[in-house]
């Protein structure tokens, strides 16, 4: 049977490189003093709207109804939850999430329906925090195996140059500016010149040290020189805008050669009026890009008329922390079993092996098998 379009199961290697992927970023979340929450799924609908009724992700929350007529939706990301985790906590608050999250938007090959984020955020954040954050991020990319390149802006420095223009209609000239990587210079300038900002582009293209003249430049020369303190390097690009609807400050995302999209986000904004700024992994990008494997030790013990040897062994392996399977039966099917589901190696324990105190073990990836003790396999 079919999934819906834009759900999917994970299961093998596959489900052990997105497990392998997240302890990797939860552990780098914690070393930077994060710690977990857990929010429902299942929120108020007027709540998962929030004030952002014209924002074009909220339009995509998926609706639901209980019993008691209630209006309900799935939750479409965590930011929008942290208005309650926040309240009353000392600042600043550090809070890490992992999780599904859902979109009732077009599912296409990196885009779905439901997706993992994680997320990490500061509720009461300076500039000084957002740089951590940063190489927070890059730490977790060179650990992933991912080349990646981060970007950054400033919505104020958007704001101050469209002031300088005398833009009218700002936020759709930021919505064709986020397009800015998307479509053709000419369809961008035709565009822009409807909404009489088609100077806009020119600016944009300037070299870096152009935009120095802006007031709101400042915030990002800070922001570089506390990455630099870190060695995390960053790339100003001045059109780069991120979501209307929440960010005031700096904006970031990160994008690699494999994909297209972004597979890293972030920013600073508003939560209970208190500055804060967040950043988001997308579990499954991040995997897809990713180089790591699985480094589990996996083991089959084959009980050849052993059986209470065999689980003895079973057990004194699995307190080393050692992923075993146990099986009752047939050696040629216990093989197939282990080819099937990739599991390196393979333990026989029959009646010669249990007289001579030697284990015979079959490396399933050579074929190459040698006798050992019980003493020297627990060394491995």
């Amino acid at each position: 049977m079919e999934t819906v379009k834009g759900f999917r199961d994970f299961s093998g290697e596959e489900a052990l490189k997105r497990e392998t992927t997240v302890n990797i970023i939860s552990k780098n979340f914690k070393s930077y003093g994060f710690e977990p929450a857990e929010t429902p799924i299942v929120e108020y609908e007027e709540f998962v709207r929030g004030n952002n009724t014209n924002d074009e992700t909220v339009s995509d929350i998926y609706k639901l109804e209980d019993k008691g007529k209630r209006k309900l939706a799935l939750r479409y990301e965590f930011t929008f939850q942290l208005k309650r985790l926040a309240s009353n906590k000392k600042l600043p608050y550090k809070r890490y999430q992992i999780g599904a999250v859902f979109r009732d938007e077009p599912a296409t090959s990196n885009r779905f329906r439901q997706f993992t984020q994680c997320d990490a955020d500061i509720i009461g954040s300076t500039i000084k925090d957002e740089a951590e954050i940063l190489t927070m991020a890059d730490k977790i990319m060179k650990e992933l195996g991912i080349k990646g390149i981060i970007y950054i802006n400033n919505r104020k420095l958007l704001n101050e140059i469209l002031e300088e223009q005398k833009i009218k209609q700002k936020e759709q000239v930021l919505r064709e500016i986020d397009k800015f990587d998307k479509l053709s210079e000419k369809e961008l300038k035709e565009n822009l010149k409807k909404l009489d900002a088609e100077k806009i582009l020119e600016i944009l293209k300037k070299p870096e040290s152009f935009f120095k003249k802006y007031n709101s430049y400042k915030e990002i020369e800070e922001l570089k020189e506390y990455c630099e303190m870190f060695s995390t390097k960053i790339i100003f690009q001045p059109y780069l805008v991120r979501g209307l609807s929440y960010y005031n400050g700096s904006v970031f995302e990160i994008k690699t050669a494999e994909i297209k999209e972004t597979i890293i986000a972030g920013g600073s904004y508003l939560v209970n009026a208190v500055q804060s700024t967040g950043i988001s992994f997308g579990l499954d990008r991040i995997s897809n890009v990713s180089e790591i494997k699985s480094k589990e030790d996996k083991y089959l013990i084959i009980s050849i008329g052993q059986d209470k040897e065999a689980v003895k062994l079973a057990e004194k392996l699995r307190e080393k922390e050692k992923a075993v399977n146990l099986f009752f039966g047939k050696v040629s099917k216990a093989l197939d079993y282990a080819n099937s589901y990739g599991i390196g190696k393979v333990i026989f324990l029959g009646e010669d092996e249990i007289k001579k105190k030697k284990l015979k073990i079959r490396d399933m990836k050579s074929g190459k098998e040698e006798a050992i003790s019980e003493k020297e396999l627990f060394k491995n």
